[in-house]
């Protein structure tokens, strides 16, 4: 795992305890599809953050409101680093998360401590970055690690294909990639560069991936990276890239991912929710719909769904949590 599950345990309490008592109800339940066993669930719910999970909360928001068409769901894609900043100042009641949040001196977690938000970090699916060229792009197959960083590190002047291979075509290089604030910059400059936000700055960055994907589609010299969902749903329009980190080519899918073969660009996804949030019966309802249907919502949105191994972990980690609250309640 990239991280340990970090659990706020006050917010675990309010969690569990409106858990236990919604199982006990039998009519004021909250189903695992959602339903509130005739007692329909109302409110809103805000979420911002990482526009590659947003894909994720924006499918089960869908899914959940088929039962529940009274809660309304909003969600922002300002990236991870702004949702993180917007959730820490209580602007919104979840962030979506493609890394986990900083917890350094300068970090997000600090910030959430200060304003008193508690959470939970929930682990809702897998994903790959996805390097992406243009259709017409008959040569780059195949990059290395080590050619991926002397495209995109910091001090590179690499702009013609030829430059990162000599057998590569006089063909001018145009870069396209996350925005500085996305989880997703931030993941894919630590596993090529070595370092969080290192990366060079001459390059079309955007925290909206259909920019990547029109910029890609439109030239031909074009290189982009985002999470492989977005290819998976583009693959008509542009071509995947296989990354060798040392091991040989491996194209990102499903079982690559999840088995990590895909190296160094794997990664989970998270999603942040509050403990203000789940004390309200319509975002415990949200939370446990999401974590339950985790596998069902990941296909739907083209995202890797947990392991069986992750999701029983999560799973029993919250009937144990679930069995502790309720013996400290009592």
């Amino acid at each position: 795992m990239m991280c340990t599950r970090t659990l706020r345990r006050t917010a675990a309490a309010a969690v569990l305890l409106v858990l236990v008592a919604a199982a006990c109800s039998e009519d004021k339940s909250v189903s695992g599809n959602g339903d509130g066993g005739g007692s329909k669930l109302s409110g809103s719910i805000s979420v911002d953050g990482s526009s590659t999970v947003a894909a994720l909360t924006s499918a089960a928001a869908e899914l959940f409101q088929q039962d529940n068409p009274d809660v309304q769901i909003t969600v922002g894609t300002s990236g991870t680093g702004g949702g993180f900043k917007k959730f820490c100042a209580g602007e919104t009641d979840m962030a979506d998360a493609s890394r986990p949040i900083k917890d350094d001196d300068e970090g997000e977690a600090p910030a959430c401590e200060a304003n008193g938000i508690e959470y939970e970090e929930i682990e809702v699916a897998n994903d790959g970055i996805a390097l992406v060229t243009n259709k017409e792009n008959t040569w780059a197959e195949c990059l290395t690690v080590e050619q991926l960083n002397k495209i995109w590190a910091p001090d590179s002047t690499v702009s013609n294909w030829n430059q990162v291979d000599p057998s590569f075509p006089d063909q001018k290089l145009t870069l396209f990639g996350a925005g500085t604030s996305s989880g997703t910059f931030d993941f894919f400059t630590d596993q090529i560069n070595g370092e969080e936000g290192a990366s060079r700055s001459d390059y079309n960055a955007t925290e909206d991936d259909n920019v990547t994907v029109q910029g890609v589609e439109g030239d031909k010299g074009a290189l982009g990276y985002f999470g492989l969902s977005y290819y998976e749903k583009n693959q008509d329009k542009l071509n995947v890239v296989e990354v060798d980190d040392g091991e040989g080519c491996v194209k990102p899918s499903t079982d690559t991912v999840q088995d990590g073969s895909y190296a160094p660009l794997s990664r989970p996804l998270f999603i942040y929710p509050s403990s203000a949030l789940v004390v309200r019966p319509e975002g415990v309802g949200f939370v446990t719909f999401y974590i339950e249907n985790s596998d069902e919502i990941a296909k739907k949105s083209l995202f890797v769904p947990l392991t069986a191994e992750q999701r029983q972990t999560s799973l029993d980690e919250v009937r144990a949590l679930a069995g502790a609250g309720t013996t400290s309640s009592t």
